[in-house]
């Protein structure tokens, strides 16, 4: 291994690139749900060695030089991995969008590993002796992983943190730190092989200290999980709800959508309602306006039982402020429906997807036929960002609608003030893909992070109730259309991350930054 360390230090130009690239996709591997975590131990020392024989260039090659290239490389491959799965939803359209799927992948990828590149060179630019430097880059990737989910509206899907969370031991931690802490923690115990090797004189027990303290991290983190969840205790509600799980396929073609027919439909596929509380229905289910239908509220109410509460996914038309209705983008929402039929609530979503749910600079991609993937209006228009929703005499609760699940720390609401989380989404746009069970499992770790309970509700899977501690009670089969009836349980005490959200985090961020700083002691080699 020795030689294989040095061998990374003296290697540039292509070879470098290239190598940093493979490493970077079999790292790609630990995301949810595949969870290789060793692949984090054999890959990141890479990084570390890379840069301690990477080149000096003057000016801005300072910063967008060799160090630059090696993280953007060791990020496209491993985004790439991540990310592959978004490619499903272009068999969707089908036609010539299936001859953009390898490019928009490789284009996203890309895009999101510029933040890793300019992690790897700023993280050069405070480089230093010994073990210092690996907490170093470790601050600047989990630096960069923040960034890429907060900036240009965020895209915070398979952030590193992830990687500790393959059980609902390793996921108790996150009620601490959350996912940021988690990404942090796992950069900082994946670069520890770096310093075994080369050997440089060091014994074998010295350099092998660092790794097994990262070991022993895990194991900490493991008996943690194992403590909470054995000690916090959890009750259920007196809630009675329904979650159903229709297999709606005309979200994809409005054009095609038979309102009465699938109206019906779900009325069929949710059952006898008689005790329940609430009955949820996913996104998508309505891929029209129910203005266009108006018979749909009578037929909702002669379905619900009385106070029994309908939660549902639906689109919702918005004023029209011009002649030509196309020009005003509808919500992508969540209504309340009560027994009378009357819409007693409503979510309007608040975190669009770009390109899924609207354009970027929509009026040039117009030019050449392309619009956003999810069909209803010209685009969707974003809601006011408030999540927190209250229907009459039932507890409120915190809407995430899609992958508005995805933002840790951003719910748009105070976790005390809600008895639950209620996530709604269509994720059979990745059918066939590793994209459902990934996206659910974070949603899952809103509910650990914030301490309250999560009922989500999908239109193919994953459909599923879990408890405050991220153990899920109640799980639809994905694929099958059918419904679940669970008892939530009530939120626990308010967790430490729920109270402080992310700023322990940046603050360990700043600190580590200093200490960088401080500690800057080598400069990298010229070219």
């Amino acid at each position: 291994m020795t030689r294989l360390a040095e061998w990374t230090m003296l290697a540039h130009g292509w070879r470098r690139f290239l190598l940093m690239l493979v490493l970077g996709a079999v790292a790609g591997t630990s995301v949810p749900p595949l969870f290789i975590l060793p692949a984090l131990f054999v890959t990141f020392p890479f990084w570390v060695w890379a840069l301690d024989g990477a080149e000096r260039r003057p000016g801005l090659g300072r910063l967008f030089g060799p160090a630059f290239a090696i993280g953007f490389a060791f990020g496209w491959g491993y985004f790439i991995v991540a990310f592959h799965w978004l490619g499903a939803a272009f068999f969707v359209e089908g036609g010539w969008f299936l001859a953009l799927m390898p490019v928009a992948i490789l284009a996203l990828a890309a895009l999101i590993a510029l933040f890793w590149g300019l992690a790897s060179a700023l993280a050069h630019l405070c480089w230093s002796h010994g073990s210092v430097r690996i907490v170093t880059l470790a601050v600047f990737i989990a630096a960069a992983e923040y960034a890429r989910g907060t900036f240009f509206s965020g895209f915070p899907f398979d952030l590193l943190g992830y990687a500790l969370t393959a059980n609902v031991e390793m996921m108790q931690l996150s009620s601490v730190v959350g996912i940021y802490g988690l990404t942090l923690l796992a950069a900082l115990l994946a670069l520890t092989p770096a310093l075994i090797w080369p050997a440089d004189g060091r014994g074998m027990v010295a350099r092998l200290v660092p790794f097994f303290l990262g070991i022993a991290a895990i194991a900490g983190q493991i008996a943690y999980g194992n403590y909470r969840l054995n000690s916090v205790e959890v009750t259920p509600t007196e809630l009675s709800v329904r979650l159903v799980q229709p297999i709606i396929t005309e979200h994809s073609n409005w054009a095609s959508a038979n309102p009465p027919e699938i109206v019906g439909r779900l009325i069929d596929v949710s059952g006898d309602l008689a005790g329940k509380d609430i009955v949820v229905w996913p996104e998508s289910v309505f891929p029209f306006f129910l203005s266009t239908y108006p018979d749909a509220l009578s037929r909702i109410a002669r379905m619900l039982p009385p106070e029994t509460t309908l939660l549902t996914g639906a689109p919702r038309e918005p004023e029209f402020l011009s002649d030509d209705p196309s020009e005003n983008p509808g919500y992508n929402s969540i209504l309340a429906i009560d027994s009378d039929g009357e819409i007693v609530a409503t979510y309007d979503k608040s975190h669009l997807v770009p390109f899924g749910e609207y354009l970027p600079f929509a009026s040039f991609w117009r030019i050449f036929g392309i619009t956003q993937f999810v069909p209803g209006t010209a685009g969707w228009a974003p809601g006011d960002g408030r999540r927190l929703v209250s229907p009459p005499g039932l507890p409120a609760f915190i809407a995430l609608i899609c992958y508005e699940a995805i933002f840790s720390g951003d719910l748009g609401a105070d976790p005390a003030k809600a008895g639950y989380i209620l996530n709604v989404s269509n994720d059979e746009w990745f059918d066939g893909s590793i994209g459902p069970a990934q996206h659910a499992h974070h949603a899952l770790l809103r509910a650990v992070e914030t301490g309250l309970p999560l009922l989500r509700s999908t239109n193919s899977g994953v459909t599923f109730a879990a408890d405050p501690l991220g153990r899920v009670t109640a799980q639809l089969a994905p694929g099958q259309p059918g419904f679940i009836d669970v008892v939530p349980a009530n939120p626990i005490e308010p967790t430490l991350f729920a109270r402080t959200g992310n700023w322990p985090f940046l603050a360990i961020l700043a600190l580590g930054a200093v200490v960088a700083l401080l500690t800057r002691t080598r400069r990298p080699r010229k070219a």
